[in-house]
């Protein structure tokens, strides 16, 4: 017997088992806006009922945490997290935290509940005044549980009954919370208005000296200074970024919409967009109609120095060049037309036949059933890492749950983790084709390859780019010496054409199918999907 006394302090949850016997505890109390002050859930009467309860079942008070005004929406309170830390501390001395409703305590649902189990892992308990439930028991916790999701419920349903409010009178083009610096909220006759004030009117100045002289954030925070207005340079950025000067509402209840205010502009949307450097653009036609006439821009390179040819027109002649836009000087340009009949030239080789078609498709679920089967095992490896990062996350909390490590650190461990989390969760995204749209890629993919050549002529400018883009990745070189253009990678799709010419060719001149394919094409890792609009 003696000898079992002895050996009883080496048994875990000593301090714990100790904490839960004690009647030590906490009162916390809260309201989230100063007029829940005149309510029956002021501060004075949570703190009362509090001590009430304390007194009747003979509780010691540690400690008096909140007694001001703090939102429940969310657990980055200061009291809050001030008591939180203080039990953590205290974790063998503290066995309860005694609030007048357990919405007092929390109504962020399922973040109250993951706190509650964290704090009875430590033998701490919450005790609601006005709800009083014992979570010494599963039934007890599930009830207190409910109640916290249904704080939450409560929430969510009075932020959207808000939300849903302030989004209507945005759309009518009344701003209804605190205008921005430069304006005041005046009313008059019973009616609310948004006026400009003397700080907006040097703000003014702010847009006019920004937009007509092109000053430089400083030098205008220098001369604001000067006319009485201290401002920083940060804060100025904030000025001439928020729309809501140029008479826009930009709110996140719009859901990325812009709305006409009724409110007077402090600048007119020019002005705006001129000091936030913003031209107007030309979109579609005008650079298609530009650049219609040399469609190999940006895909054609010298391959001499390796630099882009860019396009030109000898005006005189009414005729397309492409020319190097290289400083060396390699003297590398050619006939638009010219390079064209090259380009429809390889086209040509890359054009599936009547004839491959059935073959083709075959080769190509043969492609996709390999790289499914390594995807298997890819993804297999990437879940193996994914559970690691898992483990060590949730060490992690432990560690800081029981205060092993300072709350920066946590922060830092953490922030890491879940960013290599991440970083393998966007690597088994893995191949964009799928067994279920597989028979629809092949199609297309014939259906595309079929008629390359037409396909690219009958194109607009656009459309011409996307196919260049999709089937050579790298680009197409020109040599001039040889007179010749040529790439080194292209789409391993249009890839399997080619071989399948090339092996039908020497099989009809009796050379072996086996032999090693010689071409001007690498193929690409993986199979790509040749989906155009």
């Amino acid at each position: 017997m003696v000898k079992q006394m002895e050996i009883k302090r080496f048994a875990k949850g000593v301090e714990l088992a100790k904490a839960k016997s004690t009647n030590n505890c906490v009162i916390y109390t809260r309201v989230s806006t100063k007029e829940q002050a005149d309510t029956n859930m002021s501060l004075e009467t949570q703190k009362k009922g509090c001590e009430a309860y304390v007194l009747k079942y003979g509780y010691n008070v540690l400690a008096y945490f909140g007694g001001t005004y703090e939102s429940a929406q969310t657990d980055e309170r200061k009291e809050f997290k001030r008591m939180i830390e203080f039990c953590k501390r205290q974790k063998t001395k503290v066995s309860h935290i005694v609030v007048y409703s357990l919405e007092r305590f929390s109504r962020t649902g399922d973040n109250a509940i993951w706190l509650s189990r964290q704090l009875r892992g430590l033998g701490i308990s919450i005790i609601s005044v006005s709800q009083p439930i014992d979570t010494s028991n599963p039934s007890g916790v599930l009830q207190q549980n409910i109640l916290f999701l249904f704080s939450q419920y409560d929430n969510d349903l009075r932020k959207q009954k808000s939300m849903d409010g302030t989004k209507e009178k945005l759309i009518n083009g009344i701003w209804c919370t605190r205008p921005p610096r430069g304006y005041d909220t005046v009313k008059r006759n019973g009616e609310r208005f948004i006026e400009i004030n003397d700080t907006g009117k040097l703000l003014r100045k702010a847009f006019l000296w920004k937009a007509q002289e092109q000053l430089t954030h400083s030098e205008i925070v220098k001369r604001l200074a000067a006319s009485g207005l201290k401002i920083t340079i940060k804060t100025l950025h904030a000025v001439f970024t928020n729309p809501f000067y140029c008479g826009m509402l930009s709110h996140s209840a719009l859901g990325g919409e812009l709305i006409k205010g009724k409110h007077e502009p402090l600048v007119s949307q020019e002005i705006f967009l001129k000091v936030n450097d913003i031209k107007p653009r030309n979109y579609g036609k005008v650079k298609n109609e530009k650049y219609a006439n040399t469609p190999l821009k940006g895909l054609l390179k010298c391959e001499s120095c390796g630099e882009l040819m860019r396009g030109y027109i000898v005006k005189k002649k009414g005729l397309y060049y492409y020319k190097c836009n290289s400083d060396k000087k390699c003297g590398c340009n050619k006939s638009a037309k010219d390079l064209h009949n090259q380009f429809q030239g390889i086209l040509e080789e890359l054009t599936l036949e009547e004839k491959y078609v059935e073959v083709f498709k075959d080769q190509l679920r043969h492609i996709y059933t390999e790289l499914n089967a390594n995807k298997d095992k890819a993804n297999a490896e990437f879940q193996r890492q994914i559970n690691e990062v898992e483990t060590k996350l949730e060490r992690l909390e432990e560690r800081f749950i029981n205060e092993e490590i300072k709350p920066d650190l946590y922060e830092k461990f953490a922030k890491k983790f879940r960013q290599e989390k991440q970083a393998i969760e966007e690597n088994m995204k893995g191949c964009p084709v799928s067994g279920s749209n597989l028979e629809y890629f092949i199609n297309r993919s014939v259906e595309i390859s079929t008629e390359l050549p037409s396909l690219w002529a009958s194109s607009d400018y656009s459309n011409k780019q996307k196919l260049q883009n999709l089937i050579f990745p790298e680009g197409i070189y020109y040599n001039k010496k040889k007179d010749e253009s040529r790439t080194t990678k292209v789409n391993s799709v249009f890839l399997q054409i080619a071989r399948l010419k090339r092996v039908s060719g020497e099989n009809e001149k009796g050379l072996q199918a086996e032999k090693p394919l010689k071409s001007l094409w690498v193929a690409r890792t993986g199979i790509e999907p040749v989906i155009l609009p």
